[in-house]
């Protein structure tokens, strides 16, 4: 496109500017186009830079010489004699290609336009424009070509002014807006396509006309006249347009549909973020055997990537692992939901079931069928009508319509061929509606965890038995006796760990003497307990015969072979009232406390010993005296062992907390286990406090 071509299409405005002086070369100067005038005789009477430049004659050497003598070969003399007479007596303009002589003796094509003149005074004149015909060709075949692939290019070009108003569109960009040239023409990028984002997109327009930096292969997303109902989307470059003495003219834009690549791109990131988030899920969900956290790192590992609410709803039968109040009944199931999250603060969360009550679900719920038919149910697009059937009533679905509820989607937990219950997710920020591949998604997840929750429900029914064993083992009001008061606790692991084997007990000896135990099977689970129930009796049946604490801990020691977790440690005392002593012995296991008034607490000196269970181990009785005042605190490792400690700082520790008198021992054992204990201790812990009385 030429510059005056270009400048002819702006506004007032830009017609004005252009009018001014200026050093920019147009077309004219390019083709470097000669102007020569003769007189009706054929001589030249003007001469024009140009005509200088292309035929190498100065001006004073030109004027006033006969044209054909000077510019025409001899053998061409005649023929342009009659060219000129023909123009000059018929006033009809001749155009055509024409041998002139150059200055420096060679001859040289050029193309010519003849016109014949006439002034004020009626005297004739001829006009001849030239310019040199292999330059005019070349142009010609350039202006050609590039309105051929303008054309013909698949890739939208347009061009804008410097008020960013469109000038120019290839049929290419009217296919790709929808809309045909003459409805850009002259309007802004912003009034031919109001949704396309055109504030950025002319934005970009006006730094590259400030700067004159390309911009190129920026991303644009939006939707046209040609597909008003679907995004698309477009590479898109800029470049500033300059005349050849670098007036700015204007803008132009090249525009590419990648559309398809675009969305490959989105569907590959939507890929990685889907492994990223099942190989996250592998990590967070079933760090623990706790039921009720694997539920929660469920939830919180969906939102926000997956759903704004999640919420883990498990069926009662299956925390029963049996039939029930908790059952199904009429298609009614019940459940209990076990967490829910949110990513972000919402009136949804509200609506949801509260975490850890029972709620009994209709058989038209949606999470109802889906745990009924064990397949996941997809509501892309929530209407009113599905509402009642997601929310538990209706004040529930009237605040999920409020938080903006659009797409909902409930998958059940299966595992080992059992429906557990249902992950529960819904969308109301996120704009995209839940489509398969977020189901299939859900459904990798939901697997997953569902194996790490029946694990723990599993587990958590075995603890349940092993803790309801090891309770009904251990005495549960140990029976008051002469002279000595006596406290006594039995903590059991937390949650996410198994019930160990540690006991305690009172055993009413004759003499008004006492027998006091506590012990710790090595393991834990049902076996553990149920080893500590048959160490516990052996330990009582022989105590009745009056033997000294070293020879019950050999027989106990001989009666373990054989015992699947035969390995134990164990403390055993025996107080004397009338001797105001204690006889004491210990199989591995740690140093008892004694406590005197006025004294510092002190781990007793005593012969450690094996375990039970190794065999063939001699044990060992010290008498100490336990005076009226006196406190004997026996406790198995539970209650001092931790993970980033060593045992001999957390004996310090106890024996700091022993220095400070509580008014009772039911107090001292509640401060001991508040103090060195926490909720997720691993280990069970045994704790029984004699104080000899006067």
């Amino acid at each position: 496109m030429d510059t005056e071509g270009f400048q002819a299409e702006l506004g007032p405005s830009d017609a004005r500017a252009s009018a001014e002086p200026s050093p920019s070369r147009g077309l004219l100067d390019v083709l470097a186009v000669a102007a020569v005038v003769l007189d009706a005789s054929g001589r030249i009477v003007l001469w024009s830079p140009q005509a200088e430049q292309l035929l190498g004659y100065p001006a004073q050497e030109a004027l006033g010489q006969y044209a054909a003598r000077l510019l025409v070969a001899e053998e061409d003399f005649d023929r342009v004699l009659e060219l000129f007479a023909r123009v000059m007596e018929s006033g009809e303009p001749w155009a055509g290609v024409f041998p002139v002589r150059h200055k420096d003796g060679s001859t040289r094509l050029l193309e010519f336009r003849n016109m014949r003149l006439t002034d004020d005074s009626g005297d004739v004149y001829a006009l001849g424009l030239a310019t040199d015909q292999a330059i005019l060709r070349q142009v010609e075949q350039d202006v050609a070509l590039s309105t051929r692939l303008v054309a013909q290019s698949p890739i939208g070009l347009a061009v804008l002014d410097t008020a960013l108003r469109y000038v120019a569109v290839n049929p290419a960009l009217e296919r790709i807006n929808g809309m045909p040239a003459q409805a850009h023409l002259g309007r802004r990028v912003r009034q031919a396509l109001p949704f396309l984002g055109a504030e950025a997109v002319e934005a970009a327009m006006r730094e590259v006309l400030a700067t004159g930096v390309p911009q190129v292969d920026r991303s644009v997303v939006g939707r046209t006249p040609a597909d008003p109902d679907h995004d698309h989307a477009w590479s898109v470059s800029y470049y500033r347009l300059e005349a050849p003495g670098g007036t700015v003219l204007g803008v132009a834009a090249s525009v590419i549909d990648v559309t398809d690549r675009h969305r490959a791109a989105t569907e590959a990131y939507h890929a990685r973020q889907r492994l990223a988030l099942i190989a996250d899920a592998s990590v967070r969900i079933g760090t623990t055997l706790d039921l009720e956290q694997t539920a929660r790192e469920l939830a919180e590992t969906v939102v926000p990537d997956l759903a704004d609410v999640a919420a883990v709803d498990i069926l009662d039968t299956t925390l029963h692992h049996s039939p029930g109040p908790g059952g199904s009944s009429a298609g009614q199931s019940v459940f209990r939901a076990l967490a829910v999250a949110a990513a972000y603060e919402t009136e949804a969360v509200a609506a949801a079931d509260p975490v850890g009550e029972p709620a009994r679900y209709e058989a038209d719920r949606l999470v109802t069928r889906s745990v009924t038919t064990g397949t996941p149910v997809l509501v892309p697009h929530v209407g009113a009508e599905d509402l009642p059937r997601i929310a538990r009533d209706g004040e529930s679905a009237a605040r999920l319509a409020r938080a903006g509820l659009h797409s909902y989607l409930a998958v059940p937990l299966i595992a080992r061929g059992t429906v557990l219950g249902a992950l529960d997710l819904k969308r109301l920020r996120n704009p995209l509606p839940f489509d398969d591949d977020d189901l299939v998604l859900a459904g990798e997840l939901a697997n997953r965890a569902a194996v790490s929750i029946d694990n723990a429900r599993w587990y958590q029914r075995e603890r349940a038995t092993a803790l309801t064993l090891q309770r009904t083992l251990l005495p549960q009001h140990p029976a008051s006796r002469p002279r000595l008061e006596i406290a006594s606790r039995y903590q059991p692991a937390g949650a996410a760990s198994e019930v160990g084997g540690d006991w305690f007990d009172v055993i009413p000896l004759s003499g008004d003497r006492t027998a006091l135990v506590v012990g710790d099977v090595m393991g834990s689970g049902i076996n553990a307990a149920a080893t500590m129930g048959q160490l516990r009796n052996t330990t009582r049946a022989l105590a009745g015969l009056g033997l000294d604490p070293a020879q019950v801990l050999r027989h106990v020691d001989r009666s373990s072979t054989g015992l699947e977790q035969a390995i134990a440690t164990c403390v055993y005392a025996v107080h004397d009232p009338h001797r105001d002593e204690c006889r004491i012995a210990t199989a591995g296991h740690l140093p008892p406390v004694l406590l005197r008034p006025g004294r510092a607490p002190a781990l007793l000196d005593l012969p450690t010993g094996a375990p039970l269970g190794v065999g063939g181990i001699t044990f060992h009785a010290t008498t100490i005296r336990l005076a009226p005042g006196d406190q004997l605190v026996l406790y198995t490792d539970g209650l001092v062992e931790t993970r980033d400690q060593d045992i001999d700082t957390r004996l310090q520790v106890l024996l700091d907390l022993l220095a400070t008198p509580r008014p009772s021992l039911e107090e001292t054992c509640d401060h001991l286990l508040s103090t060195l204990r926490h909720p997720d201790d691993y280990d069970d812990v045994a704790l029984l406090i004699a104080r000899a009385l006067g």
